[in-house]
């Protein structure tokens, strides 16, 4: 709906006060008429409607004229579901402009273009929740004053664009695949969009390697998603899932995208997370996994890439090579980097290196810093199980 609505629009603050009246509008109409057969399409139509008899007020109706394809009476019942994932992908770019700076560009488009919450958005970039509200707001403010254009870039745009559009995207995909909070470890519904659009851009630039390795690593990884949990919602580790309930369809078209994606160049950062993950999906079983070869990728990924999420990731494969030990030194080096204190899986896997080396007390204490910074049940039930395993009552 906002995206729909900011096309005719031309400008987001409006879009969302139109797609909010015509919620409002919906509880007196629907009310006293029933709602009616597409109620999607009804609220699309009547938020561009109202987006319409405000740029009519503000005299601008004819400078708009050629945005303003004003449906009929019979289009209010008509389904959109078409329509909308290519305005969704056209306000993401919109909302990746490079007027922007690139934490605002993906901040923007998560807030507004895919439902993502302010503190999820937050926990993805490791910063607080006011800082990060603080962002969109001026991100929005400034769209507004430099006039940015509601508009799909031209081919020429696209390549600065691309990769704030790639983050949306695989942030999107991680902050539906583990909830930062809730009972539920998956949030579906943001995993199932996220593959959408991947999908989509992947159909709209089908030579970019980049966009091959993010569309692989997202169904690398969703491939276990039934796994994942047991039937009371208990984490399993990778180890423990069943991998013959594994998606074998997704796994074999996302093995294809990554081959041909190393083929055509595929160094950047979503190629080499794809290539790790085809590793660990294709492997027969949890012993077979080559983790030198996952070591070696997770140090060209920290050239292209050098996140502290990456080098922690890059610990965990360190200890499955060099022995926990040896990996307990990186952890301890990361511990010193800010941006990871109120990172939870810090903690977690300190504690699980020194579960493996047999300190038992110091990973209870590691565990229970886990325990307090996590905020998915699923994870913290996990974490409290740890707990108590290593003699923490």
């Amino acid at each position: 709906m906002l995206a729909a609505t900011a096309r005719v629009a031309g400008d987001l603050d409006l879009a969302e006060e139109c797609v909010q009246d015509a919620y409002l509008t919906a509880l007196e109409v629907w009310a006293r008429d029933g709602v009616p057969r597409k109620p999607g399409a009804w609220l699309t139509t009547t938020a561009k409607r109202k987006a319409l008899d405000v740029l009519r007020r503000d005299q601008v109706f004819r400078a708009k004229m050629p945005l303003l394809a004003e449906p009929d009476e019979a289009d209010m019942d008509e389904p959109y579901d078409e329509a909308i994932p290519d305005d969704r992908l056209r306000l993401i770019f919109t909302c990746c402009h490079p007027a922007l700076a690139r934490e605002a560009q993906v901040a923007l488009t998560l807030r507004l273009v895919c439902g993502v919450g302010t503190a999820d958005i937050a926990n993805a970039f490791l910063v607080a929740e006011p800082a990060m509200a603080a962002r969109v707001t001026r991100a929005k403010k400034k769209i507004s004053a430099a006039a940015i254009p509601y508009r799909v870039p031209d081919a020429g745009e696209l390549p600065e664009r691309l990769d704030a559009v790639l983050t949306v995207i695989h942030l999107l995909y991680t902050t539906g695949h583990t909830a930062s909070i809730g009972a539920d470890l998956i949030r579906a519904d943001l995993v199932e969009r996220a593959l959408a659009l991947a999908h989509m851009l992947t159909a709209l630039m089908p030579d970019e390697a980049e966009v091959r390795g993010l569309l692989a690593l997202l169904l690398l990884t969703d491939a276990r998603r039934a796994t994942r949990t047991d039937a009371q919602g208990r984490l399993l580790l990778l180890e423990e899932q069943d991998r013959s309930a594994w998606d074998l369809a997704a796994i074999d078209e996302g093995r294809r995208l990554v081959e041909r994606a190393f083929r055509t160049g595929g160094t950047g950062r979503y190629a080499l997370q794809a290539g790790i993950a085809c590793l660990h999906a294709t492997a027969p079983d949890y012993a077979a996994t080559d983790w030198r070869q996952i070591l070696w990728l997770y140090n060209e990924l920290l050239k292209v890439w050098p996140s502290p999420v990456v080098a922690l990731n890059r610990a965990v494969a360190t200890s499955m090579v060099h022995g926990p030990e040896a990996a307990l030194d990186e952890i301890d080096a990361l511990a010193q980097d800010d941006r990871l204190a109120a990172y939870h899986y810090l903690p977690a896997i300190r504690a699980d290196l020194l579960r493996r080396l047999g300190r038992h007390r110091e990973a209870a204490t590691a565990y229970r810093a886990a325990l307090d910074l996590a905020g998915n049940e699923a994870e913290r039930e996990f974490l409290a199980a740890r707990l108590h395993e290593a003699g923490d009552p």
